[in-house]
C-alpha cells in the first residue's frame, strides 16, 4: 500500500509538472511566433520553472542551443533550471575555465557521486573512477595496452584485415549494386568489429554483406542518448522512467542487458584460466593479469573486468566511428580537400598501386600531413565527446570570475569551443585542414589541449589518442584512395541528442570508384 501511495503521489506531481511546462511552452511559442520582426531576448528566466521552457523548445538541437547561450555571454552562461529540481547548470566554452577544471585545479573536480549516478552503466570502469581506482586503471591500461611492445603491431594487423576483408569488399558490393550507403552505420560496424577483436579476440562479423543485427552493437547508441537526457531531465523523472521501464530508460535497460550478455559470453569463467600462450600477445589476457586482484566496489572481479571492457569498447567504437563520419561529411562537402588528400596518398605510395595485401601502416601514414590536418579540423568542429560534466569538491572561483560550490553542475562544452570566433578566428566555421600546418607548411601545428579538447585534457587526457589517429588515418586513406564520396541530395545531416556526437539521421552517401 505504501508503495502504491508513493507511486500515485509521484505520478500526480509528474502530471502537474508536465501540464505546467506545456502551458508555459505554448505561451512562449505563441509569443515568439507573433513577433517575427521583434525577436524576444535570447532566453527568459521564468518564475518557478527557470529557463526550462527554452530547453524544451530547443530539445531537437541541444548542442547548438548550448553554443548560442555561451556565445551570448563571452563563453560562460548560468542556465537556471526549475527551482525545485536542483538543475542549475554553468555552461562554459572558455579555454581558461577548461584548463582550470581539467588541469590546474584537477583534484577539486573528480567524477564524483553525481557523475557515477548518471553513468551507472559504466560501473567501475575508467570513465567512472576516481582516486586510487582511477590510478590503477590508468597504470594497468597503459602497461597492458599502449606500452606493450606488440600492441601497435596487433592494431595495424587487425585494422588492415578489417579493411581488406571487410570494409572494402562491402563498399564494393554497395557500389556494384548502385546503392546508397549510410557511412556512419558502416563505420560503427567497422569499429565495433575492430575493438572486439582487439579486446576480446572475437570477431562479431557485423560487416558481413547482409549487415546482421547484433543487439550489443546497436545498444551503444540507445544508451548514449539516454545518458544525455539524464543531464536534461530532473533526477526524479528519469528515475521514475527507469523504475517503470518507460521512455529512454527502457532503451537503457535493454542496452545494459545486451552489453552484459555479449561481454560475459566472451570472458572466461575463471580469470585464472590459462590462455593459449602459443598465440602470442592477447590484450584480454594482459588485462586479466593486470586486474587479477581487483574487484571494484562490488568485490566481483569478473564484473570489474566486464566494466573495464565496456568502457574501452565505448572509447574504441563510438569516438572513432563518430570522428570518421564527420570527417567524411566535411570531405564530401569540400571536394578540393578530397582531391588533395588523394594526391598526398599517391605521392606517399611513390607510384605504387594500393594492393589488398599492402594497406598503409603507421609509418607511411606519418607523411600524410593534409589528411592529419583534415581529421583535426573534423575533431575541432565535431568532437565525438561533445561535453564533460563536472562538479567541485569545495568552493572555487573560475578564471571567468564565476563562483562555484559543491552544488554547482558545470558543463564543459567542447562542441561550442570549435564555434567561438574569439578562440579560432572569424573563419572558425570553415573546414580548413591548412589551419593545422606550421608556418613553413612542413609539419603539424600543436594546439594546447584546453583549446582543442577533442582528446580531453589534463591528467585524464585520452590514453588512446595515438591509437585512434592511426585507425582513423588507415580507414580514411583507404576510402578516399578508392572512392569519390558524394552526399545523397536532400539528406539532412545534424548532431543527435547524445553524449556522443553522432549524426541523428546517419550519413547517406554514394561512392564512385576512382580509376
Amino acid at each position: 500500500m505504501a508503495f502504491f501511495l508513493h507511486w500515485v503521489c509521484s505520478t500526480d506531481i509528474l502530471v502537474l509538472l508536465v501540464v505546467l511546462l506545456l502551458s508555459i511552452v505554448t505561451f512562449l511559442y505563441r509569443r515568439i511566433s507573433k513577433c517575427p520582426h521583434s525577436p524576444p531576448p535570447l532566453i527568459i528566466n521564468w518564475p518557478l520553472f527557470g529557463m526550462t521552457p527554452h530547453l524544451i523548445l530547443n530539445g531537437h538541437r541541444l548542442h547548438d542551443f548550448a553554443t548560442d547561450l555561451v556565445k551570448s555571454t563571452d563563453g560562460t552562461f548560468l542556465f537556471k533550471g526549475p527551482w525545485f529540481a536542483n538543475m542549475d547548470l554553468l555552461l562554459t566554452s572558455d579555454p581558461a575555465n577548461i584548463h582550470h577544471v581539467l588541469s590546474k585545479n584537477f583534484p577539486n573536480y573528480p567524477k564524483g557521486p553525481d557523475f557515477r549516478k548518471i553513468f551507472d552503466i559504466l560501473g567501475d570502469g575508467i570513465f567512472n573512477s576516481d582516486d586510487k581506482l582511477w590510478e590503477i586503471h590508468r597504470k594497468t591500461t597503459t602497461m597492458s595496452i599502449f606500452k606493450h611492445p606488440d600492441f601497435y603491431t596487433l592494431l595495424e594487423v587487425t585494422i588492415r584485415n578489417k579493411l581488406d576483408k571487410g570494409l572494402l569488399p562491402l563498399l564494393q558490393h554497395f557500389v556494384s549494386h548502385r546503392q546508397e550507403i549510410d557511412l556512419q552505420e558502416i563505420f560503427q560496424r567497422l569499429t565495433f568489429d575492430s575493438i572486439c577483436l582487439l579486446l576480446l579476440d572475437y570477431d562479431p562479423e557485423s560487416l558481413a554483406p547482409h549487415l546482421p543485427f547484433i543487439p550489443c552493437e546497436k545498444a551503444f547508441t540507445d544508451a548514449e542518448e539516454a545518458l544525455l537526457w539524464r543531464h536534461v531531465w530532473p533526477e526524479f523523472f528519469w528515475k521514475l522512467q527507469m523504475r517503470f521501464g518507460r521512455g529512454k530508460e527502457k532503451k537503457m535497460k535493454e542496452a545494459w542487458k545486451a552489453f552484459d550478455e555479449f561481454i560475459y559470453k566472451c570472458l572466461p569463467d575463471d580469470q585464472k584460466e590459462n590462455q593459449d600462450e602459443g598465440r602470442g600477445y592477447l590484450l584480454l589476457t594482459s588485462l586479466m593479469r593486470g586486474f587479477q586482484s581487483q574487484g571494484g566496489s562490488s568485490g566481483d572481479s569478473r564484473k570489474f573486468l566486464k566494466d573495464t571492457i565496456l568502457n574501452l569498447m565505448i572509447a574504441g567504437r563510438d569516438t572513432t566511428s563518430t570522428a570518421l563520419s564527420w570527417f567524411m561529411y566535411l570531405v564530401a562537402k569540400n571536394p578540393s580537400v578530397e582531391d588533395k588528400i588523394r594526391e598526398e596518398i599517391e605521392k606517399q605510395l611513390g607510384g605504387r598501386k594500393w594492393k589488398s595485401n599492402h594497406s598503409m601502416g603507421a609509418e607511411e601514414l606519418e607523411g600524410l600531413v593534409y589528411l592529419h590536418g583534415g581529421l583535426c579540423e573534423a575533431l575541432r568542429l565535431y568532437p565525438p565527446v561533445a561535453f564533460e560534466h563536472k562538479a567541485p569538491l569545495k568552493r572555487d572561483v573560475l578564471p571567468s570570475g564565476h563562483e562555484v560550490d559543491e552544488q554547482t553542475k558545470i558543463i564543459l562544452s567542447f562542441y561550442s569551443m570549435g564555434r567561438m570566433e574569439w578562440i579560432w578566428g572569424d573563419d572558425c566555421m570553415e573546414f580548413r585542414p591548412e589551419r593545422w600546418f606550421c608556418d613553413n607548411n612542413k609539419g603539424i601545428k600543436h594546439e594546447a589541449s584546453y583549446k582543442f579538447p577533442a582528446f580531453h585534457a589534463g591528467p585524464r587526457r585520452c590514453l588512446g589518442k595515438e591509437m585512434g589517429m592511426i585507425q582513423m588515418k588507415m580507414v580514411a586513406a583507404a576510402l578516399i584512395y578508392h572512392y569519390h564520396v558524394e552526399l545523397v541530395e536532400g539528406h539532412r545531416v545534424c548532431p543527435s541528442d547524445s553524449i556522443i556526437l553522432q549524426m541523428k539521421y546517419g550519413l547517406k552517401v554514394r561512392l564512385f570508384p576512382i580509376d
